[in-house]
């Protein structure tokens, strides 16, 4: 897999977009596009475009649905051609396309999070789009976020990350820098924020979303995976969680939080440092009576353990993959041209700040001009990774072993020591 993504090329990528969490992809290998392992490149439609069908979760939303009907609406009119927009909630959409694609109801382009690149190619019916990522300008980042074992099948749509983003106003009440470095200066700020009676951190602790602190144990010093084998349970898991549970009994970070909670209080000025991808932030401010909430909203880059380190941050993004079968063709050639035609990203960005990623469509001045997204690009997505689980079709159930075993310790169920042991011998069966 492809760890880390090159400061060259992050430096340039927006950090908004569709969608809440985060989270992040499948990157295998810098290795070139190659044709092999998925399903044969689909002809360039010589007998002339056709009907297929386009499933997404955008399209489910009414915020990405005002401007994601309108493209695809747009590029059915050109060609003369029926698009179908099948749909569901970002929750439910892996478990119900991989349902369809199993059961060989659903063939075309679909989008897809990052992270679910590995267990989707699983099923061998992935359409490999090498030869539509020849030639288009994509930057060398975002085509590995679509690769795995070698072969394209995703087209990069966007790449960002998740990160830290802080409250400058309630930093600066607090008397504090918001900028700390390490994990022991991050700690007093906390403390030092708690003291305005607000929620210092609006760190995850539901299980749905604990798989967050999976950063955190990368940030103590525990690389999750190494050489095949799952590594949490070591002395770094278990100190990681042994402080994310002093944060709790502190008051430090609290009870029932997921990312939807934490958005909404930040947006109400209730926390002063909270987890996202910047493509939360338009929600953010929507729903925020503080107008001035914009301004004061700054990405940090995480706190390491000890000066010098890297900082740990979770790759985010989102792709379009064709599933082999009916309409593959016209739907490989509408994924090429949503991902990389420089008016269409462009029109999109300026609509709901999708990052592009192609060379052209990152230099246009609508992406070039937005503060927000150069500091989150160049303190963050810089140094974000793809998740060490995610070259696992499995990967899923064992982001829930950890997240069940942090939630334990959170409420004094188990001690840190036995809950990290026990989601690392779940995680290590399910890798086989």
């Amino acid at each position: 897999m492809s760890a880390q993504l090159s400061r060259r090329d992050l430096l340039r990528f927006s950090a908004i977009g569709l969608g809440a969490a985060a989270i992040a992809g499948v990157a295998a290998g810098c290795a070139p596009v190659a044709g092999g392992g998925g399903a044969a490149a689909p002809s360039k439609t010589p007998a002339g475009p056709t009907d297929f069908s386009f499933a997404s979760w955008g399209m489910s939303e009414d915020a990405t649905k005002a401007a994601l009907g309108p493209t695809i609406s747009s590029f059915a009119k050109k060609d003369g051609i029926t698009i179908d927009t099948p749909s569901y909630p970002f929750n439910d959409y892996l478990g119900q396309l991989t349902l369809q694609v199993r059961g060989g109801q659903f063939s075309g382009a679909a989008q897809l999070d990052v992270a679910w690149l590995a267990s989707l190619a699983a099923l061998g019916k992935l359409t490999d789009l090498g030869s539509y990522a020849k030639g288009r300008g994509y930057t060398p980042a975002a085509l590995n976020a679509g690769q795995f074992d070698g072969v394209q099948y995703g087209l990069p749509w966007t790449i960002a990350a998740i990160g830290l983003i802080t409250n400058t106003e309630l930093f600066e009440k607090a008397g504090v820098s918001n900028t700390p470095a390490t994990i022991d200066e991050y700690e007093d700020a906390l403390k030092a924020l708690k003291g305005l009676g607000v929620i210092p951190y609006a760190a995850s602790t539901k299980t749905a979303q604990l798989k967050d602190f999976i950063v955190w144990a990368q940030t103590f010093g525990s690389p999750i995976v190494e050489d095949g084998k799952c590594t949490i349970g070591d002395a770094a898991s278990v100190d990681a969680v042994t402080w994310y549970k002093k944060l709790y009994d502190q008051g430090l970070i609290t009870a029932d939080v997921d990312r939807g909670a934490a958005r909404t209080l930040f947006s109400q000025g209730k926390t002063a440092i909270y987890d996202d991808a910047p493509a939360g932030r338009a929600g953010v401010l929507k729903n925020s009576s503080d107008p001035e909430l914009g301004s004061k909203m700054a990405p940090i880059a995480r706190p390491v353990l000890k000066k010098g380190d890297t900082p740990q941050e979770l790759l985010w993004g989102h792709l379009v993959v064709v599933v082999d079968g009916k309409g593959a063709g016209t739907a490989s050639d509408f994924a090429q041209w949503l991902t990389s035609d420089p008016a269409q990203e462009i029109s999109y960005f300026s609509a709901l700040g999708l990052p592009p990623t192609t060379e052209e469509a990152l230099a246009a001045s609508a992406v070039q001009a937005n503060p927000f997204v150069n500091s989150f690009t160049e303190l963050v997505t810089k140094d974000a990774k793809a998740s060490a689980l995610w070259q696992f079709p499995q990967y899923a159930q064992m982001e829930n072993a950890v997240a069940e075993q942090v939630q334990a310790v959170l409420i004094g169920a188990s001690s840190p020591k036995d809950a990290m042991k026990t989601a690392g011998e779940q995680i290590t069966r399910l890798i086989g």
